[in-house]
Protein backbone atom coordinates (compact mmCIF):
# COMPACT_ATOMS: atom_id res chain seq x y z
CA UNK A 1 0.00 0.00 0.00
CA UNK A 2 1.54 3.62 -0.40
CA UNK A 3 2.06 5.55 2.72
CA UNK A 4 -0.55 7.19 4.31
CA UNK A 5 -0.28 10.42 6.65
CA UNK A 6 -0.80 10.17 10.25
CA UNK A 7 -3.87 12.49 9.98
CA UNK A 8 -5.85 9.68 7.81
CA UNK A 9 -5.19 7.10 11.48
CA UNK A 10 -5.28 8.72 14.53
CA UNK A 11 -8.91 10.63 14.74
CA UNK A 12 -10.48 6.97 14.62
CA UNK A 13 -7.90 6.25 16.81
CA UNK A 14 -8.97 9.08 19.31
CA UNK A 15 -12.46 8.14 18.73
CA UNK A 16 -12.25 4.39 19.64
CA UNK A 17 -10.46 5.25 22.50
CA UNK A 18 -7.31 2.84 21.39
CA UNK A 19 -3.96 3.86 20.00
CA UNK A 20 -1.55 3.53 16.92
CA UNK A 21 1.90 2.46 17.86
CA UNK A 22 4.98 4.67 16.38
CA UNK A 23 8.26 2.46 16.42
CA UNK A 24 11.27 3.88 15.49
CA UNK A 25 13.00 2.34 12.87
CA UNK A 26 16.74 1.66 11.28
CA UNK A 27 16.68 -0.71 8.72
CA UNK A 28 14.66 -2.86 6.01
CA UNK A 29 14.43 -5.47 8.86
CA UNK A 30 13.15 -3.21 11.52
CA UNK A 31 10.73 -1.86 9.32
CA UNK A 32 9.57 -5.44 8.30
CA UNK A 33 9.31 -6.58 11.85
CA UNK A 34 6.64 -3.94 12.70
CA UNK A 35 4.36 -4.19 9.96
CA UNK A 36 4.24 -7.61 9.50
CA UNK A 37 3.18 -7.67 13.53
CA UNK A 38 0.68 -4.83 12.14
CA UNK A 39 -0.47 -6.77 9.05
CA UNK A 40 -1.23 -9.69 11.62
CA UNK A 41 -3.36 -7.75 13.84
CA UNK A 42 -5.19 -5.78 11.45
CA UNK A 43 -4.06 -2.38 12.55
CA UNK A 44 -2.12 0.69 11.18
CA UNK A 45 0.86 1.49 12.30
CA UNK A 46 3.70 4.65 12.47
CA UNK A 47 7.37 4.12 11.33
CA UNK A 48 9.14 7.21 12.58
CA UNK A 49 12.55 7.94 12.57
CA UNK A 50 14.82 10.45 14.16
CA UNK A 51 18.31 12.47 13.61
CA UNK A 52 20.47 9.33 14.87
CA UNK A 53 18.14 6.77 12.36
CA UNK A 54 18.23 9.17 9.26
CA UNK A 55 22.02 8.98 9.77
CA UNK A 56 22.53 5.24 10.17
CA UNK A 57 20.11 4.64 6.78
CA UNK A 58 22.59 7.94 5.04
CA UNK A 59 19.64 10.66 4.57
CA UNK A 60 15.42 11.07 3.94
CA UNK A 61 15.76 8.92 0.71
CA UNK A 62 16.74 5.69 2.16
CA UNK A 63 14.70 6.32 5.03
CA UNK A 64 11.42 6.56 2.55
CA UNK A 65 12.65 4.01 0.00
CA UNK A 66 13.00 1.62 3.02
CA UNK A 67 9.05 2.72 4.53
CA UNK A 68 7.60 2.51 1.07
CA UNK A 69 9.15 -0.87 0.50
CA UNK A 70 8.03 -2.66 3.21
CA UNK A 71 4.32 -0.81 3.13
CA UNK A 72 4.29 -2.61 -0.41
CA UNK A 73 5.00 -5.75 0.74
CA UNK A 74 2.43 -5.90 3.35
CA UNK A 75 -1.50 -4.93 3.31
CA UNK A 76 -1.49 -2.09 6.17
CA UNK A 77 -1.75 1.13 6.50
CA UNK A 78 1.98 2.53 6.90
CA UNK A 79 2.52 6.75 7.75
CA UNK A 80 5.97 7.51 7.75
CA UNK A 81 6.66 10.23 10.40
CA UNK A 82 9.86 12.60 11.10
CA UNK A 83 10.40 12.38 14.96
CA UNK A 84 11.39 15.74 16.77
CA UNK A 85 12.81 17.63 14.13
CA UNK A 86 13.92 20.76 16.01
CA UNK A 87 14.23 22.89 12.52
CA UNK A 88 12.39 23.73 9.60
CA UNK A 89 15.26 23.04 7.43
CA UNK A 90 14.53 19.16 8.42
CA UNK A 91 11.12 19.24 8.30
CA UNK A 92 11.33 20.57 4.66
CA UNK A 93 14.03 17.88 3.62
CA UNK A 94 11.92 14.87 4.75
CA UNK A 95 8.50 16.34 3.21
CA UNK A 96 10.84 16.68 -0.35
CA UNK A 97 12.11 13.07 0.15
CA UNK A 98 8.37 11.55 0.88
CA UNK A 99 7.73 11.59 4.16
CA UNK A 100 3.87 11.75 5.11
CA UNK A 101 4.16 13.20 8.41
CA UNK A 102 6.12 15.44 10.42
CA UNK A 103 7.12 16.84 13.93
CA UNK A 104 8.22 19.98 14.23
CA UNK A 105 9.26 19.98 17.92
CA UNK A 106 9.97 23.96 19.10
CA UNK A 107 8.98 23.09 22.70
CA UNK A 108 12.40 23.88 24.43
CA UNK A 109 11.64 27.42 23.09
CA UNK A 110 9.00 29.93 24.61
CA UNK A 111 5.38 30.00 23.78
CA UNK A 112 5.25 32.65 20.91
CA UNK A 113 8.21 31.03 19.16
CA UNK A 114 7.27 27.59 19.39
CA UNK A 115 3.84 28.77 17.58
CA UNK A 116 5.80 30.50 15.09
CA UNK A 117 7.95 27.52 14.42
CA UNK A 118 5.20 25.67 14.07
CA UNK A 119 2.91 27.21 11.93
CA UNK A 120 5.83 27.32 9.61
CA UNK A 121 6.06 23.80 9.56
CA UNK A 122 2.46 23.51 8.93
CA UNK A 123 2.64 25.57 5.39
CA UNK A 124 5.32 23.33 4.37
CA UNK A 125 3.36 20.51 5.56
CA UNK A 126 0.14 21.79 3.42
CA UNK A 127 1.98 21.59 0.41
CA UNK A 128 2.34 18.02 0.61
CA UNK A 129 -0.95 17.21 2.50
CA UNK A 130 1.40 15.91 5.46
CA UNK A 131 0.29 15.60 8.89
CA UNK A 132 1.50 17.56 11.92
CA UNK A 133 3.12 16.97 15.18
CA UNK A 134 4.34 19.58 17.46
CA UNK A 135 4.56 19.91 21.78
CA UNK A 136 3.76 22.19 24.22
CA UNK A 137 5.67 21.12 27.78
CA UNK A 138 8.94 19.22 27.83
CA UNK A 139 9.86 15.42 28.55
CA UNK A 140 12.77 14.50 30.51
CA UNK A 141 15.49 12.10 29.32
CA UNK A 142 17.53 11.35 26.08
CA UNK A 143 16.40 9.44 22.80
CA UNK A 144 17.85 9.94 19.36
CA UNK A 145 19.61 12.87 20.34
CA UNK A 146 17.06 14.56 22.53
CA UNK A 147 18.37 15.41 25.31
CA UNK A 148 15.72 17.39 28.49
CA UNK A 149 17.62 17.16 32.13
CA UNK A 150 14.05 17.72 33.41
CA UNK A 151 10.36 17.98 32.50
CA UNK A 152 7.71 20.41 32.19
CA UNK A 153 4.61 19.22 32.19
CA UNK A 154 1.67 20.35 29.79
CA UNK A 155 -0.51 22.77 31.30
CA UNK A 156 -4.67 22.06 29.93
CA UNK A 157 -4.80 26.09 28.86
CA UNK A 158 -1.30 26.36 27.09
CA UNK A 159 -2.81 23.14 25.26
CA UNK A 160 -5.48 24.54 24.30
CA UNK A 161 -4.32 28.03 23.28
CA UNK A 162 -1.74 26.00 21.05
CA UNK A 163 -3.68 24.02 19.07
CA UNK A 164 -5.88 26.79 18.10
CA UNK A 165 -3.44 28.87 17.55
CA UNK A 166 -1.64 26.17 14.98
CA UNK A 167 -4.24 24.09 13.38
CA UNK A 168 -2.00 21.01 13.94
CA UNK A 169 -3.42 17.25 13.60
CA UNK A 170 -2.24 15.71 16.88
CA UNK A 171 -0.57 17.23 20.26
CA UNK A 172 2.79 15.59 22.06
CA UNK A 173 1.91 16.06 25.62
CA UNK A 174 3.93 16.24 28.38
CA UNK A 175 2.51 13.79 31.79
CA UNK A 176 4.91 12.55 33.24
CA UNK A 177 6.59 9.78 30.98
CA UNK A 178 10.18 9.92 29.73
CA UNK A 179 12.48 9.62 26.94
CA UNK A 180 14.69 6.43 27.25
CA UNK A 181 14.31 4.21 29.63
CA UNK A 182 13.28 5.58 33.54
CA UNK A 183 16.02 6.03 36.14
CA UNK A 184 13.33 6.09 38.99
CA UNK A 185 9.65 4.66 38.73
CA UNK A 186 7.52 7.32 36.82
CA UNK A 187 4.51 8.80 38.11
CA UNK A 188 1.81 9.09 35.26
CA UNK A 189 0.10 12.41 35.69
CA UNK A 190 -3.86 10.77 34.35
CA UNK A 191 -5.83 13.92 35.77
CA UNK A 192 -3.50 16.60 34.13
CA UNK A 193 -4.27 13.93 30.94
CA UNK A 194 -7.77 14.35 31.85
CA UNK A 195 -8.23 18.01 32.02
CA UNK A 196 -6.44 18.66 28.71
CA UNK A 197 -8.33 15.83 26.77
CA UNK A 198 -11.28 18.00 27.78
CA UNK A 199 -10.54 21.35 26.17
CA UNK A 200 -8.48 19.78 23.20
CA UNK A 201 -10.39 16.99 21.21
CA UNK A 202 -7.28 16.16 18.47
CA UNK A 203 -5.40 13.21 18.99
CA UNK A 204 -2.69 13.18 22.36
CA UNK A 205 1.00 11.84 21.81
CA UNK A 206 2.34 9.66 24.57
CA UNK A 207 6.03 10.18 24.21
CA UNK A 208 8.55 7.65 26.46
CA UNK A 209 6.34 5.26 25.86
CA UNK A 210 9.05 2.90 26.31
CA UNK A 211 9.33 1.14 29.88
CA UNK A 212 6.20 2.89 30.64
CA UNK A 213 3.43 1.16 33.57
CA UNK A 214 1.33 -1.12 31.17
CA UNK A 215 -2.19 -0.12 32.90
CA UNK A 216 -0.83 3.47 33.20
CA UNK A 217 -0.12 3.22 29.36
CA UNK A 218 -4.11 1.87 29.15
CA UNK A 219 -5.44 4.53 31.25
CA UNK A 220 -3.96 7.15 29.25
CA UNK A 221 -5.38 5.66 25.47
CA UNK A 222 -8.83 5.76 27.65
CA UNK A 223 -8.29 9.69 28.13
CA UNK A 224 -7.27 11.01 25.01
CA UNK A 225 -3.77 9.37 23.90
CA UNK A 226 -4.36 8.01 20.08
CA UNK A 227 -0.21 7.79 19.36
CA UNK A 228 1.99 5.99 21.43
CA UNK A 229 6.10 6.44 20.90
CA UNK A 230 8.38 3.35 21.12
CA UNK A 231 11.68 3.32 20.73
CA UNK A 232 14.25 2.33 23.24
CA UNK A 233 12.12 -1.04 24.21
CA UNK A 234 12.06 -2.32 20.71
CA UNK A 235 16.08 -1.48 20.13
CA UNK A 236 16.73 -3.21 22.95
CA UNK A 237 14.45 -6.33 21.99
CA UNK A 238 16.63 -6.68 18.96
CA UNK A 239 19.62 -6.65 21.45
CA UNK A 240 18.10 -8.95 23.76
CA UNK A 241 17.64 -11.66 20.74
CA UNK A 242 20.95 -10.99 19.05
CA UNK A 243 22.57 -12.20 22.67
CA UNK A 244 20.52 -14.32 23.41
CA UNK A 245 21.35 -16.62 19.55
CA UNK A 246 25.14 -15.63 20.39
CA UNK A 247 25.26 -17.28 23.92
CA UNK A 248 23.71 -20.37 22.50
CA UNK A 249 26.05 -20.39 19.38
CA UNK A 250 25.41 -19.49 15.88
CA UNK A 251 26.22 -20.98 13.00
CA UNK A 252 27.79 -18.27 11.21
CA UNK A 253 25.01 -17.60 8.54
CA UNK A 254 22.38 -14.78 8.41
CA UNK A 255 19.13 -16.69 9.77
CA UNK A 256 20.85 -17.64 12.74
CA UNK A 257 21.97 -14.44 14.58
CA UNK A 258 19.99 -11.72 12.68
CA UNK A 259 16.41 -13.99 12.90
CA UNK A 260 16.65 -13.84 16.27
CA UNK A 261 16.83 -10.23 16.75
CA UNK A 262 14.46 -10.02 14.41
CA UNK A 263 11.70 -12.14 15.86
CA UNK A 264 12.49 -10.40 19.14
CA UNK A 265 11.98 -6.86 17.88
CA UNK A 266 8.94 -8.34 16.22
CA UNK A 267 7.63 -9.85 19.48
CA UNK A 268 7.88 -6.35 21.02
CA UNK A 269 6.02 -4.41 18.96
CA UNK A 270 2.99 -7.34 18.64
CA UNK A 271 3.25 -6.40 22.26
CA UNK A 272 2.57 -3.24 22.31
CA UNK A 273 0.31 -2.83 19.66
CA UNK A 274 -1.82 -5.51 21.38
CA UNK A 275 -1.78 -3.17 24.82
CA UNK A 276 -2.54 -0.20 22.50
CA UNK A 277 -5.34 -1.89 20.96
CA UNK A 278 -7.11 -3.57 24.55
CA UNK A 279 -9.47 -0.89 25.12
CA UNK A 280 -10.66 -0.70 21.33
CA UNK A 281 -14.48 0.01 20.91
Amino acid sequence: MSLVTMREILKDARMGKYAIGAFEFWSYDSARAVVSQAQALRVPVILQVGTWEIDYMDGYDNVRYFAEAVSERYNTSVALHLDHATTLTACAEALDAGFTSIMMDASAYDYKTNVRLTNEARKLAEKYDASVEAEIGTLGGSEGGLHHETDDQTKPEDARRFVEDTGIDCLAVAIGTAHGFYTKPPVINIERLKEIAAVVDIPLVMHGGSGTPEDKVAEAIENGIAKVNICTEFIAGYGKGYRAQDAEGFKYNVNSLFRAGSDAGAAVARHKMELFLSRRK
